[in-house]
């Protein structure tokens, strides 16, 4: 069981590490384009989106919804450090 948890917790870091490459390129776009680093408007269905999906997988949506806003909250953070360059 022990190696089952390593190789999720490998694959979710692996996971996050590939999102954030690609949040860093859309971070460098918005800065290109003078666009605010936060959309709230989009975080605000991801956050629901997930929560389903959550539901759906029969995990916590709290806790989805907890941990999504965490990542969120680190990617505008990244995309206003791009900005100030």
């Amino acid at each position: 069981m022990r190696s089952s948890i390593d190789n999720i917790d490998a694959a979710l870091v692996h996971l996050l590490a590939e999102r954030f490459k690609c949040t860093q390129r859309v971070g460098r776009l918005k800065a290109t384009h003078d666009l605010p680093p936060a959309d709230p408007e989009r975080e605000g269905r991801q956050i629901e989106r997930l929560r389903a999906l959550a539901a759906d997988a029969e995990l916590d949506p709290a806790f989805a919804e907890k941990f999504l806003t965490f990542i969120i909250s680190e990617v505008i953070r990244h995309h206003e450090a791009i900005r100030e360059g």
